[in-house]
């Protein structure tokens, strides 16, 4: 079993916008951040539900196919799931319809634990108040040997990853500058020291950037090793 997280980011490196509003609460700027990201074949056809093969098939679509691949269960922030714009509400289910793209359990970190939410096509999203070492537990388990992904937002991958917990970092940096919102890369100086990167543009100007974790990371002289917060399991 392998921990991965998958990311939109900006050039600034920011990983969620701030123009959104209760009217518009994802805001004009994230539609730019995940332009790439929504125009491939495979979100068409495995979050839209677009059988006819429209959509774009290079190498922006290779890492979104890639993303669905030997998932066994998710984890998520209660942004993601949109409580930040529906708090109170009992009926909101999620952004993504009847029939999530998930296709396996989904736990959601949250503040206050919600009664399960089972969905069709073999997605159950389960509220829950943990550490990140105590919610990967419960979804390795829940996962059945298959990988656990880190699903966002970029608050939720940084304390992943400052509890050492990723194995991958896949992030898609689009060629747009946000000036605001969340950061991914705050209080994570020295990350790559445990990680070999590799990097590939899409025809999109898409950079994407993967960190794979190193059997022991290469430390450069002079600088300060990274030091991950908490335990790994």
């Amino acid at each position: 079993m392998k921990v991965r997280a998958d990311l939109n980011i900006s050039l600034d490196g920011f990983g969620s916008t701030a123009d959104g509003t209760p009217d518009d609460p994802l805001g004009k700027d994230w539609f730019r951040l995940v332009d790439a990201y929504t125009a491939t074949r495979t979100f068409r056809e495995r979050v839209l539900g677009d059988t006819s093969g429209a959509g774009t098939t290079g190498v922006d679509d290779t890492y979104a196919a890639n993303y669905f691949v030997e998932i066994g269960a998710e984890i998520m922030g209660a942004g993601m799931f949109g409580l930040h714009v529906h708090p109170n509400d009992p009926e909101w289910q999620g952004w993504w319809g009847e029939n999530p793209p998930f296709h396996a359990p989904v736990l959601v970190l949250t503040h206050e634990e919600r009664p399960d939410l089972v969905m069709a096509g073999g997605t159950t999203f389960r509220f829950l108040v943990a550490t990140p070492e105590e919610a990967l537990r419960l979804a390795a388990d829940a996962a059945g040997g298959l990988d656990v992904r880190i699903g966002g937002g970029p608050t939720v991958v940084r304390d992943f990853l400052r509890a050492g917990l990723i194995d991958e970092l896949h992030v898609a940096i689009a060629p747009i500058l946000l000036g605001g919102g969340v950061r991914l890369w705050d209080e994570l100086r020295g990350l790559e020291h445990n990680y070999s990167v590799a990097a590939e543009t899409a025809e999109s100007g898409t950079v994407h950037l993967v960190f794979t974790r190193s059997t022991g990371g290469v430390e450069t002289p002079g600088a300060e090793p990274w030091r991950p917060v908490g335990n790994t399991i």
